[in-house]
């Protein structure tokens, strides 16, 4: 890295702060602390001042990547910017100086936002309530299932069986094995599409619920939908709906409407929360009234003029969050709903589906194309005519750091070999979409021109191609400064 370590920059004798002369008595440590617990000598820890410690961690930012930055056309993962008036909401006073400890009757600004939040999603999903405590998307699903499991549980039934596509989402089947489901594989027909024929085959007794991206991994819809849930609801399961894709469908056609149950949605991919990086997320859980009963506590809830926490619901499945979810997330979620209305939602939906077809309407002849045919919001491009030329795709995506882009998503879904996933969103103007098209057809014919190029790239980072094998199973992280490293 080319930013020295604080242990390099350090100064014998420098601080970062100052304090005011001690007007109290003063006390040797042993009297405050246990003897135990004191160091036997002084931490080794740098001394710097303040600045010295801003620009150091200022610019180790700037060699991050981020969606303020560049374009991610990460394939799955919709990362549209962050607005920034979701910021400004947020950290209004109201919003950001109050406590989850609070008595109900200070926090009802928070608590009406809630409500109002509760009510826009199950209009956008076409559900009857919504949870808004879990933390991800991933947590929503497990949150989902749990009330599937007690809905059937309710009922004397003691289903066993999940049923997946094979162009599922990772966390599809890992929800499932959670809970001890076993996980019943769908494949895909030649279209890309869930192959009707063995869903009817696969579909039974012990058939809990078929988990369903709509659109799916692939960026194709899956027409048949509604004959999928009366399959699955002939036979006594339930629908569940991934809404990792929501953004190509919001304010044109609703979850509920194509027969699913239960829904989770990802307000980082749709609402445009901050994503990714560590952060709390956001993955509220939509559903009909026949779960409704089995949400979590608590619900957000109306009692006349007042907003309440309603915790008085016997057949809930209990808390599955601290508090009642990561509220700031709730607040930029609200604030892009509210700013963008019915017909502003649409509009997103139909501008990524424009980008998308774009895109790989510019690319299908470079690459191939897994499944032609007109795609949503996201499409899947194969680098097999590249691999054949000794250049993977992997290599491909190393490349394109060199061009100023983040890689696409790779190697997924699991179904398409060489696989590139590539999803513009919404926020991407024609310009950079351009030059994103640009930098694919030139990497393209360095493979064919000078292929070395591409399989040792990047060649323009502080970190050049790392042996990814190696450190995901020999991770060293230590610091050793003897060592020269």
């Amino acid at each position: 890295m080319s930013e020295p370590l604080l242990f390099e920059i350090s100064s014998p004798g420098r601080v970062g702060f100052s304090l005011p002369q001690l007007d109290v008595p003063e006390k040797p440590i042993e009297e405050l602390i246990p003897v135990a617990y004191l160091r036997k000598v002084p931490a080794n820890l740098p001394e710097l001042s303040e600045p010295d410690v801003i620009r150091h961690f200022t610019h180790l930012s700037q060699e991050n990547y981020s969606i303020d930055s560049g374009f991610y056309p990460l394939g799955s993962c919709t990362m549209k910017y962050n607005p920034k008036v979701n910021e400004v909401t947020v950290n209004q006073p109201g919003f950001r100086d109050i406590h989850p400890l609070q008595p109900e009757p200070t926090v009802q600004g928070a608590l009406h936002l809630m409500y109002d939040l509760q009510a826009s999603l199950c209009q956008i999903a076409g559900m009857d309530a919504f949870t808004l405590q879990p933390a991800a998307g991933a947590h929503g699903e497990l949150t989902g299932l749990l009330m599937i499991q007690a809905y059937h549980r309710s009922r004397g039934e003691a289903r066993t069986e999940i049923i997946a596509p094979d162009s599922s989402h990772g966390t599809n089947p890992a929800s499932a094995a959670m809970l001890g489901y076993k996980l019943i594989t769908v494949r895909s027909d030649a279209r890309g599409r869930v192959d009707l024929d063995e869903l009817r085959r696969l579909v039974g007794p012990d058939t809990a619920a078929l988990m369903l991206t709509n659109p799916s991994t692939l960026g194709l819809f899956e027409e048949n939908v509604r004959e999928m849930a009366d399959i699955v609801h002939a036979a006594g399961g339930l629908m569940y709906y991934d809404g990792a894709n929501l953004n190509a469908i919001m304010g044109i056609a609703r979850p509920g409407d194509m027969g699913f149950d239960v829904v989770h949605f990802n307000l980082h991919k749709t609402f445009t929360t901050p994503h990714g990086g560590g952060g709390p997320g956001a993955g509220p859980v939509g559903v009909k009234s026949v779960l409704a009963p089995y949400l979590p506590v608590p619900v957000v809830a109306a009692r006349g003029p007042e907003y309440v926490l309603d915790y008085d619901r016997p057949q809930s499945i209990g808390k599955v969050r601290t508090f009642y979810g990561n509220f700031g997330m709730l607040v930029r979620a609200f604030t892009y709903i509210r700013q963008m209305g019915g017909n502003g939602l649409a509009q997103v939906s139909r501008d990524a589906v424009l980008s998308a077809n774009y895109l790989r309407s510019q690319l299908r002849d470079t690459y191939e194309e897994a499944y032609p045919g007109t795609n949503m919001h996201e499409f899947v491009l194969s680098g097999k005519r590249q691999a054949r030329q000794g250049v993977h795709t992997r290599d491909i995506a190393k490349r394109l750091i060199d061009y100023g882009f983040h890689p696409p998503t790779v190697y997924f879904p699991l179904i398409v070999e060489e696989a590139m996933m590539i999803e513009p969103t919404e926020t991407e103007n024609k310009q950079t979409l351009d030059a994103f098209i640009a930098a694919m057809r030139s990497i393209a014919r360095e493979v064919e021109e000078e292929p070395e190029t591409v399989r040792t790239a990047p060649h323009t980072t502080n970190v050049g191609r790392l042996d990814e094998t190696r450190a995901a199973r020999n991770p060293d992280v230590r610091w050793r400064p003897d060592d020269g490293e």
